[in-house]
């Protein structure tokens, strides 16, 4: 990407390069060395006898908001202009986006406006709250978030980030199979869910050329398989808004560039039922010792529930790695959900 970070552009503009390349990816790297957390890596050796093979656990949700999205979120609003972060940004999110949006323009010195579903988890609103944003909510239903997103930038004169569908998030996402990679050693397999597609998109630019021959396995709700199918067709593809406890992948589309990159590297994308999204935020909880939501369990589900087929040998175990991707549930939800 080549555009200047000091050359504004008009409000609610998303006028960034349409190409990502890994070289984005470690510039977002640099730019969020000492801002965001590097997040842990954990094992478990009950984990590798239940998948048979060795795997390495990337916790996001230990970054800063509990989630991967401050990643994005921040790379993508440190280059703005001084003109841009003093007019505001907007965003439009369920939730991980929105907390990432407030938290960033609120480090950067300015102010964000975000639009979110009536049904949001509630503490994932009172956190965007808390970070000082104004939030606006809409039907997911019956109302066009990206739309009314894009007019309340225009009316503003905000700049919107789009939570996905931006070479700047997605360079930022990537950071996290960056340094999954750059402390494990090379892997055969890398697992990430997929909601529009910009942490899968970021972890395969990053992890196919840090670990040449890696397979890359996207995981989604079974009611939420648009990736799947857009894949199947080679365009996107709408399908209906989806109804899964998996709420941060409830999308009907995947992005424009999020499919453009997905589409070349991904190796397949496996489905995940609500039930086994469970089972795997009640075993991360009681074995291995954390906190995930149900789009951040997505991964750990389909590995628990037999879905990924690593080739590998006798003489060594396969090496896996999942990305946690978030942890921001609130304890009567949690409870709800585990019943």
């Amino acid at each position: 990407m080549t555009a200047s970070p000091d050359d504004p552009t008009g409000p609610g503009s998303t006028d960034v390069p349409d190409v990502v390349t890994f070289d984005d990816v470690r510039d977002a790297a640099r730019r969020l060395a000492g801002v965001a957390h590097r997040t842990p890596v954990l094992r478990s050796r009950t984990l590798d006898a239940l998948a048979g093979a060795e795997i390495h656990l990337k916790c996001e949700n230990f970054q800063r908001v509990g989630a991967f999205k401050f990643r994005g979120a921040y790379n993508a609003l440190s280059r703005l202009s001084a003109q841009q972060l003093a007019r505001g940004v907007a965003a439009y999110s369920s939730g991980n986006h929105a907390q990432a949006v407030a938290l960033a323009a609120r480090e950067l010195g300015s102010h964000a406006v975000i639009v979110m579903p009536e049904d949001a988890p509630e503490s994932k609103a009172a956190a965007t709250a808390g970070y000082g944003a104004e939030i606006v909510r809409y039907d997911r239903y019956t109302g066009d978030r990206t739309a009314l997103g894009r007019r309340l930038a225009e009316e503003r004169g905000l700049t919107l980030i789009p939570p996905y569908d931006h070479p700047h998030v997605i360079a930022g996402q990537g950071t996290a199979a960056l340094e999954l990679i750059e402390e494990t050693g090379p892997l055969d397999a890398l697992l990430a869910p997929i909601g529009g597609g910009g942490l899968m998109a970021g972890s395969a630019l990053a992890a196919t050329a840090l670990a040449p021959g890696i397979r890359m396995i996207g995981v989604e709700p079974a009611a939420g398989d648009d990736t799947l199918r857009s894949l199947a067709a080679g365009h996107p593809v709408t399908i209906p808004v989806p109804h899964t406890i998996a709420d941060g992948q409830a999308v009907e589309r995947p992005g424009d560039l999020t499919f453009a990159v997905n589409r070349r590297l991904l190796d397949s994308v496996v489905l995940v039922s609500d039930d086994e999204i469970r089972a795997a935020m009640r075993l991360a909880f009681e074995r291995l010792k954390i906190v995930t939501e149900p789009s951040g369990a997505a991964a750990l589900a389909a590995l628990l529930a037999g879905r990924v087929e690593v080739p590998g040998s006798p003489s060594r175990p396969r090496r896996i790695g999942v990305i946690v991707s978030g942890g921001n549930i609130g304890l009567e939800r949690f409870l709800e959900l585990m019943g």
